[in-house]
């Protein structure tokens, strides 16, 4: 609630000074108003004449006369037109300067942004000084001019005292506009109370939010399990599950974090051996499989992998039924899918292997020959044979470090691990790309689901338990969406997600 006040008070303090009350605004500003002493010819030469009474035959006896410069502007948003004014259609003036204590002299248009203001200016406009019936406060009378955004014209007028000692009364500008206002410029120079105001807000938001925080005391450890948590498995969802442990412990730092990652069969192994131990997992590409009956499965993702190749094969694509007959061994020489003169060199990941099994399943499929011997991908480097020959990494690792080593190399990874090595290509399968949608919609083959294994039930306060809903319900989803991972819980579908 603090957020969204935070956000909603500065857009609505916006929309009503820029968009109600300052979408049509007419401000004025009195730039100079100041006693004259000595000759006025010393102080704006020439300007005389155009102040002097109508039908005066000499200059009257100036005595006790002041200065006054005001300025009149559009500073809304929208162009003023002279129906905006509010006074009757049939009145040309749209707006008034009195000035108290002081009648009006003479006065003179000065300054005027744009020369086309001055048709709206000239005599018989409306323009025009008076006097009130009292004939102690001076008022010019200036006619509905029509103003562009940002327009403005200056009013110089010389004013000689009626009443009253020391200082002037401040003149006076009255008009009305229709669906706007009329204020008083002031100084830029300065700060705005209202800015102030609206700062002091929230910097009070920030500090109750502070004082507030929904982490603080009990709830900071509220979903947090403390002890020591290992975890095993799959070495291709390794990178997303320690960056996601590493949020995890800035939350809930009485955890502490081991990691095996030495595939997912073994990791698996590690989970069944420990009866009933809350602080191991098992993170696994795809189901466990009968070997471990003992072990319970809960769905994290969607995860999404690709074949790639070292950027020497030159190939951005393969059918399916091309990387079939390659790990078969069908296809010897990179000429016969589309490449250039190499030799084909297979590597596979070891047996145990979630990703292994996700390709097998999903790409080689049920009916795919036994892959023939293989040997140490460093031997087939040394040795350079000149046929097909297939080799093994034990984990993903390896496997792209291989690729990126081994000329004329095809393997497979993880998604988001492969686009971001160097040395490797990936390559799409029946033209087709890795992604949520495409898998949704069965044209991309090659993901799998990934899960987390716990040895029987969890205790709710374990660290495996609370890390776990950290996963599957809590920001931890956000690091396997950044990693090119879709929560569960997210698919149009969930059952998607199923041992």
């Amino acid at each position: 609630m603090l957020a969204v006040i935070g956000i909603t008070v500065p857009i609505l303090a916006f929309v009503w000074e820029f968009v109600l009350v300052g979408r049509k605004r007419l401000g004025y500003r009195v730039q100079m108003d100041t006693p004259v002493t000595g000759e006025i010819e010393s102080v704006y030469p020439g300007v005389l004449p155009q102040l002097r009474p109508e039908g005066a035959g000499s200059a009257p006896e100036l005595t006790d006369l002041s200065l006054v410069l005001v300025r009149i502007e559009n500073n809304g948003l929208t162009d003023i037109d002279s129906t905006d004014y509010a006074s009757p259609d049939v009145d040309r003036v749209g707006l008034h300067i009195h000035f108290p204590h002081r009648r009006v002299i003479g006065m003179a248009v000065t300054e005027l942004s744009d020369a086309a203001m001055g048709d709206s200016l000239e005599p018989g406009t409306g323009i025009g000084t008076r006097e009130d019936a009292r004939g102690r406060t001076g008022i010019i009378d200036l006619p509905k001019v029509p103003m562009d955004r940002g327009d403005h014209y200056k009013i110089l007028a010389i004013l000689q005292r009626t009443a009253g000692a020391g200082e002037y009364p401040p003149p006076q500008v009255r008009a009305k506009l229709k669906g706007g206002r009329v204020a008083e410029t002031r100084s830029r120079s300065g700060t705005s109370p209202k800015l102030l105001a609206l700062i002091g807000f929230l910097v009070a938001v920030i500090a109750v939010q502070f004082f507030v925080d929904p982490n603080d005391g009990k709830g900071a450890t509220a979903d947090c399990g403390s002890g020591k948590l290992t975890l095993v498995g799959s070495t291709a969802f390794e990178p997303v599950v320690r960056e996601a442990a590493a949020g995890y412990a800035k939350q809930c730092a009485d955890t502490a974090f081991t990691f095996e990652f030495d595939g997912s069969d073994r990791g698996l192994g590690r989970v069944d051996e420990g009866k009933n131990d809350p602080g191991v997992l098992a993170i696994t590409d795809g189901p466990k499989g009968v070997g471990y009956p003992n072990l319970v499965p809960r769905t994290l993702a969607l995860s999404m992998f690709t074949m790639v190749v070292h950027p020497g094969v030159g190939i951005a694509n393969l059918s399916a039924q091309q990387i079939r007959d390659i790990y078969a061994g069908r296809v010897d020489n990179w000429q016969l899918v589309g490449g250039p003169d190499l030799p084909v060199r297979v590597v596979n990941r070891a047996l145990g292997s979630g990703t292994r099994e996700t390709f097998r399943k999903h790409v080689l499929g049920d009916d795919q020959p036994p892959a023939p011997p293989a040997t140490g991908c460093r031997t087939v480097a040394a040795t350079n044979p000149l046929g097909v020959s297939f080799c093994e990494a034990p984990v993903t690792s390896d496997m792209l470090k291989t690729i990126a080593d081994l000329p004329g190399s095809i393997g497979y990874s993880e998604f988001s691990d492969a686009a971001k090595t160097p040395g490797v290509k990936p390559v799409t399968i029946d033209g087709h790309t890795p992604g949520r949608d495409q898998v949704l919609d069965h044209s991309y083959p090659f993901w799998s689901v990934e899960y987390a294994y716990s040895n029987g039930e969890l205790p709710s306060d374990s660290p495996a338990a609370a890390f776990l809903r950290f996963l599957i319900d809590g920001t931890g989803k956000d690091v396997l969406r950044s990693r090119g991972n879709t929560p569960c819980r997210e698919l149009p579908n969930p059952t998607s997600c199923t041992p």
